[in-house]
């Protein structure tokens, strides 16, 4: 089979596709047919080396959370799950940026009538991150809250299931993306210079939580807002959220299959928008990840690995 592969930390150029042996689910685990995989900011960090004290790589390493696909072989033990089933969830082995993967039952759900593929194969990461950080700062109605990066993979999310929760949401985005935030009822505020004086206008005085999905000093921008530590939320800057008392809830507080499950749900009903900016051919993931690093992308980057032209 086909997988991605990486041999040292570096640039997109360490990224390779290779031909590697299929794997062998073991007592507990199915082996999936990748249908569709999602990538992440999160595996740049580890494939460049900027989180190796956090996440070490083991050379050669392969890379991947999310997934959605066919169960086409299951190990003795599995529970739930047979040959021909369509399955989405995730894996911690670094290992969904291939035709062939495999994951353990507990960790995979099926797929729901009409959730398209694309949206299955990218919902764990970005949707359990979101999940996290809304259940962190807790909203309710009456409550104002700010999300920074309100149209990325997270973000997108995060607004949506905020407004769920029945609180006034403020979308930090830039400006080709306001039309989106605003049909889904969130109000739109453009980043940038003068952005606490545009966030307090909208707020009319009052933010009651933050999260942040973005870094870049909004932790520091929400106690100026005068938010409680306690009802900041980053994913992005975790020395700042140590320094005032924020929370860093992130895909790790809620990763279970019971999330994924509640979040595939509501996307398959049509109450969870899951964006997708772009898909591309597992042998074009240098491009994916080219694209994802130019940043302000709206939504999810997907990754189709049978859709690659090299025989497996």
């Amino acid at each position: 089979m086909r997988a991605v592969r990486f041999r040292e930390y570096g640039g997109v150029d360490v990224l390779r596709v290779e031909d590697v042996a299929r794997p062998v689910p073991g007592a507990g685990q199915v082996l999936v047919e990748v249908r569709a995989a999602g990538i992440q900011p999160g595996e740049v960090m580890i494939r460049e080396g900027a989180r190796h004290d956090r996440w070490p790589a083991t050379f050669p390493s392969g890379q991947g959370s999310d997934l959605a696909g066919v169960v086409v072989e299951t190990g003795p033990q599995v529970r739930g799950f047979a040959v021909g089933d369509e399955v989405l969830g995730f894996t911690h082995r670094r290992a969904s940026h291939a035709q062939f993967v495999v994951a353990d039952d507990v960790n995979l759900v099926s797929r729901p009538e009409g959730l398209p593929w694309d949206v299955a194969g990218s919902l764990y990461v970005a949707g359990t991150t979101a999940y996290a950080g809304v259940f962190a700062v807790d909203p309710v109605p009456g409550d104002t809250v700010v999300v920074s990066g309100a149209a990325g993979g997270v973000g997108s999310l995060a607004v949506q299931l905020a407004r769920r929760r029945g609180a006034t949401v403020i979308g930090l985005a830039s400006e080709r993306n306001h039309n989106w935030l605003t049909a889904r009822g969130v109000v739109p505020v453009g980043y940038g210079e003068g952005v606490a004086e545009r966030i307090r206008e909208a707020a009319d005085g009052r933010v009651d939580a933050f999260l942040d999905t973005f870094g870049e000093g909004y932790v520091r921008l929400a106690v100026e807002l005068g938010v409680r530590p306690e009802r900041i939320n980053t994913i992005r800057d975790w020395r700042t959220a140590a320094e005032v008392g924020a929370r860093t809830y992130g895909e790790g507080s809620a990763a279970c299959a019971v999330v994924v499950g509640e979040l595939a749900r509501l996307a398959a009903r049509g109450d969870l928008e899951v964006p997708i900016a772009r898909t591309y051919p597992l042998d074009r993931v240098r491009d994916a990840y080219r694209d994802l690093e130019q940043g302000h992308t709206h939504g999810k980057i997907v990754l189709r690995p049978q859709e690659t032209v090299h025989p497996r």
